[in-house]
């Protein structure tokens, strides 16, 4: 019998200095992703320190956002024209200052502000590590690579809300961004230190495509700003909804008219004429959904019904994320030896059943209900962004990744976007029609509800003092409320199970792919 041959080493032909900074670049992206979400469970403590109202809040999450989404595909035209090493440091640095900016916040005008910036500049640090690792890194020794990347872009919005809700809990709301300033100072230093894989070409500048970038940053921003704020609006009822839809409308028409026929175009679309990255973009997009999704739902129904707070509602979430940390290398090794395809089935699979599971929702379950669809959830989400990833980015050739990177990663927030908003969506849709069958149901007059009320009634009567005629109809109201919100988030569950069951019965049209990479650099 032949003796099985051991994969080379990871730093086989890349340098260890390479490699330090890379981890270090590694370490940045978690720092950029993870600050999506690290405000989520703590926005009611930013709400009361910097006086906002519950409409206004929502702009610290949301302004960052749409600022990550319009830099993305601006970061592989800034990766040729800077140079990796230039690019990533001076993100690097940027996010650090606005970090501690808005740590010093006092006003919600002032956060958005510096959380806008933060936004921008933090999220060209993530595209920029995706391509790095498809073009610095040879097919035969990327798999640990991806794993650690795909780990890292779905283990950040996890772990954001226990992080954040822990640091408000325990210290205030001001350490969710000073804890970022050592941290970023270091992997700017080491990223200027370490990292030399490119030149910078200025040349870029001749010609530049500055009405492709306005009108960009208008379509996303507007589409974004729609997509974020929309369901909270009811839609197109509000006319600053349909003005900026609008906006969107025309400011896409404009963007994809320069794209296709401007020569030196700000964003590359070519690489979605390779029919895998396109399907890869497409389930980076479905991705984002069920990431964003759950990380938003669990909170909100941990929170609304059963009253944690930040700190509760982090230590509850962590098992996912702990899930992904313990089954990151298994779905590497199994991407590396097995048809991408095979091991996306499996994740789409685990992600449906692990939201199927949750569909018998109860207003009584906690940790010990909610253990085995997270520890399944967790395990689903690794078997499905690390295989992605090497569909959508490991079949292009070298001189199309950084371009390629951006778009990858833009589909993902997209999707996290749109989950958002129809999560938001569904959310007031089913909580109105369950609430209208509910409240039908109580009729006065039925015996039932009677026996209820005067039960009810005279025990909050006997410990408050309250007519027992009327003390019973807030606990009624109260009672019928929280099982319209379980009831909601049964619907909610339900329908992000369909959506990976959908994306599963696509996989049989997706070509099996070739890897590439690094090893064609000089061959296009």
């Amino acid at each position: 019998m032949t003796p099985a041959v051991e994969p080379p080493p990871i730093t086989a032909g890349i340098s260890k200095r390479t490699l330090v900074g890379f981890v270090a670049m590694v370490f940045g992206m978690f720092m950029a992703i993870l600050d999506i979400q690290i405000v989520a469970s703590s926005l009611r403590q930013i709400q009361a320190g910097v006086a906002a109202s519950a409409d206004e809040i929502v702009w610290v999450q949301t302004s960052y956002l749409i600022a990550e989404v319009v830099m993305i595909p601006l970061s592989g035209y800034l990766t040729r024209l800077l140079s990796t090493r230039v690019l990533f440091t001076v993100a690097a640095l940027g996010f650090t200052i606005t970090s501690m900016l808005c740590a010093q916040s006092s006003s919600l005008e002032e956060l958005v502000l510096w959380r806008t910036l933060q936004g921008f500049i933090g999220g060209g640090m993530i595209p920029t590590v995706f391509a790095t690792s498809f073009t610095a890194f040879p097919p035969a020794r990327r798999a640990p690579v991806t794993v650690v990347i795909g780990l890292v872009a779905t283990l950040g919005p996890t772990v954001g809300p226990t992080l954040g809700g822990f640091l408000t809990e325990q210290f205030s709301w001001h350490w969710l961004f000073m804890i970022n300033l050592l941290p970023g100072l270091a992997v700017a230093a080491i990223v200027w230190t370490c990292i030399d894989i490119d030149k910078p070409n200025v040349s870029l500048l001749k010609g530049i495509d500055l009405p492709g970038i306005a009108l960009m940053a208008l379509f996303l921003a507007s589409l974004d700003y729609v997509i974020e704020e929309g369901a909270r609006e009811q839609w197109f009822q509000d006319e600053t909804i349909r003005d900026f839809a609008l906006l969107a409308l025309i400011a896409g028409i404009g963007f994809f008219w320069r794209v296709l026929t401007y020569e030196k175009a700000i964003v590359d679309l070519s690489a979605l004429r390779n029919v895998n990255f396109a399907m890869g973009s497409i389930y980076g997009f479905i991705i984002g959904i069920g990431l964003y999704g759950s990380v938003y739902m669990l909170p909100l129904y941990l929170g609304q019904v059963r009253g944690l707070n930040a700190q509760q509602i982090g230590s509850t979430m962590v098992v996912t994320g702990i899930c992904q940390f313990l089954s990151s290398p298994i779905a590497g090794v199994l991407s590396s030896k097995m048809d991408v395809r095979k091991v996306l089935a499996i994740g789409f699979t685990l992600l449906a059943t692990s939201f199927y599971i949750s569909v018998p929702v109860t207003a009584d379950w906690q940790f010990d209900q909610l253990l085995v669809p997270q520890m399944i959830r967790g395990v689903g989400l690794m078997f499905c962004i690390i295989p992605i990833t090497s569909l959508a980015m490991g079949t292009l050739p070298a001189h199309q990744v950084p371009n390629a990177s951006g778009l990858f990663n833009l589909m993902r927030n997209l999707g996290g976007a749109f989950g958002l908003a129809g999560i938001n969506t569904l959310i007031t849709e089913r909580m109105a029609q369950h609430g209208r069958v509910l409240y039908d149901w109580i009729d006065p007059t039925r015996p039932e509800v009677q026996n209820f009320l005067s039960g009810v009634g005279a025990r909050v009567a006997d410990a408050t003092g309250a007519d027992p005629a009327t003390a019973g109809l807030p606990v009624l109201a109260a009672t019928i409320q929280k099982q319209v919100t379980v009831m909601t988030f049964s619907d909610l569950f339900l329908a992000m199970g369909v959506v990976f069951t959908l994306a599963l019965l696509t996989l049989p049209f997706v070509k099996r792919p070739v890897m590439r990479g690094a090893a064609d650099l000089g061959g296009h």
